[in-house]
């Protein structure tokens, strides 16, 4: 049976599933796929919208069509009751308000915007309207210097004006803080309703978290209020929303999954790491430091070059087809291949060029993971855009099921039985989450390794060190 409420999210990239469990995760909206989806017993419904690798009228655009398809959808799936949320990024990246502004047009009005960008188990937490990334303030990161997406401030109600451009001025965004949910946590909240009962014209409002009860006694107050709220937030509100049980399986009985082959042995893995953050930097020098695994490095130089030349499609595919057969055969030879792109971010000429850069990379990387998904045991992928695209389009998936984390933040998904390749579990791996070993304990947990054991072979001082060892970094 359907649950008796919905929690509709629109996950501006494939990773924001990393709090919760046992639920579907839409990469497309057509109405069966959709009715299907509300059909779920889970209260958690995730559309993959993937709108942070969009040009922001394209992403508006895509937006819209979500929202139209679920005001289609939903009085026909007989629910009544439902939130939505817009989960963005947890440093602050992302299309705020554009998102937010199509969806209040289209599904609205809501009593308020609430602005919750704390993912605290990955040490996001908001204090004194202050966002902080393991208690630094965000502008003061590598990611508040995104290319796409950078910003200049970590307070909220100033991070708000400026990325409106002026249009919602500091001093008219709410805020909820830290000791205002304290007490709502103590008293059951009736100040709390009282104020939401009170709010008028959909203000922004920036709500503090540090702690899960703080969240949790919002999520207390908004679940019994008659009046909807919208929330543009990061993954900690939603679980605090949707209120699940733990996760049946742990990390070992996630990993059980893997798939097998003839007379049950485990199939080998395959990592794609398209992110280029430094923290991706640092995790992907740890994890070729494994002997198990081996790199094969995709030089983002060359490949501009090719896919903005004369000649894009036979080049491409000729490089594709080598990079294919060196892939298999580090499979042959018993390792994990670990197919990344070269590091650093190259410089661009315009925004649309980098856009079309980052999918052209993410579309190869998806059609060498499809090639050898059917031989695949597992697959883990670092990166949004490129966990996207290797759903969609590479696997050529409506729906994948959110079976729960690996690691804190992991999220594991299986593939459908009717799947070209069922039930082929995939690891979705934030770019930004972590220290430099987790993409190496995920790894491990999928290998059945003991995660915290310390490699047995010598240390490779950097990842293209770590590719020359078994392939050249790129075909001749």
């Amino acid at each position: 049976m359907a649950a008796p409420f919905k929690i509709l999210v629109i996950d501006d990239d494939p990773t924001g599933s990393q709090t919760v469990h046992s639920c579907p995760l839409l990469l497309r909206w057509d109405p069966a796929t959709l009715a299907a989806g509300l059909e779920h017993p889970s209260p958690l419904l995730f559309l993959l919208a993937n709108t942070r690798a969009l040009a922001p009228q394209a992403a508006a655009e895509r937006v819209r069509q979500i929202c139209r398809a679920l005001a289609a959808a939903l009085p026909a799936a007989g629910i009544a009751r439902w939130w939505l949320v817009s989960r963005g990024d947890s440093t602050l990246r992302g299309h705020f308000p554009l998102e937010v502004d199509v969806i209040s047009a289209e599904l609205g009005p809501f009593a308020a915007t609430l602005l919750i960008p704390a993912f605290l188990e990955g040490g996001r937490t908001t204090v004194g309207g202050v966002h902080l990334l393991h208690g630094q303030p965000v502008d003061q990161t590598p990611f508040a210097r995104d290319g796409l997406f950078g910003y200049g401030t970590s307070y909220l109600p100033a991070w708000v004006e400026e990325k409106s451009g002026g249009r919602m001025p500091a001093q008219q965004v709410q805020r909820l803080d830290a000791a205002e949910l304290e007490r709502a946590a103590a008293d059951g909240g009736q100040a709390l309703a009282a104020r939401l009962a009170g709010w008028q014209n959909q203000p922004v409002v920036a709500v503090d978290a540090q702690r899960p009860p703080q969240l949790a006694a919002l999520a207390g107050v908004v679940r019994a209020s008659s009046r909807p709220v919208l929330a543009q937030s990061a993954a900690s509100w939603i679980q605090a929303l949707a209120e699940l049980p733990p996760q049946p399986r742990n990390a070992s009985g996630l990993a059980q999954g893997r798939r097998r082959g003839l007379g049950g042995k485990p199939l080998p893995g395959l990592v794609l790491v398209g992110s280029h953050v430094p923290l991706a930097d640092a995790q992907l020098e740890q994890l070729l430091r494994e002997p198990g695994c081996a790199g094969i490095e995709l030089p983002v130089a060359r490949l501009a070059r090719v896919l903005e030349g004369p000649l894009s499609e036979p080049l491409l595919a000729s490089l594709e087809q080598d990079w294919l057969v060196q892939l298999q055969a580090l499979l042959a030879d018993g390792h994990t291949p670990v197919l990344f792109t070269s590091r650093g971010e190259l410089c661009c000429g315009s925004a649309v060029e980098r856009r079309r850069l980052g999918d052209g990379l993410a579309a190869l990387m998806a059609r060498l993971a499809a090639a050898l998904a059917p031989q695949l045991g597992y697959l883990i992928s670092k990166g949004g855009i490129t966990t996207h695209t290797l759903l969609a389009d590479g696997l050529g998936l409506a729906a994948v099921e959110l079976q729960g984390q690996l690691l804190p933040g992991l999220s594991l998904v299986l593939t459908p039985v009717e799947a070209a390749v069922p039930q082929l579990p995939v690891l979705t791996f934030p770019g930004n989450l972590g220290d430099a070993g987790t993409l190496r304990q995920a790894w491990r947990c999928m290998e059945g390794l003991d995660p915290q054991a310390e490699p047995d072979g010598g240390s490779q001082p950097d990842p293209s060190a770590a590719a020359r060892r078994s392939a050249s970094s790129e075909p001749p």
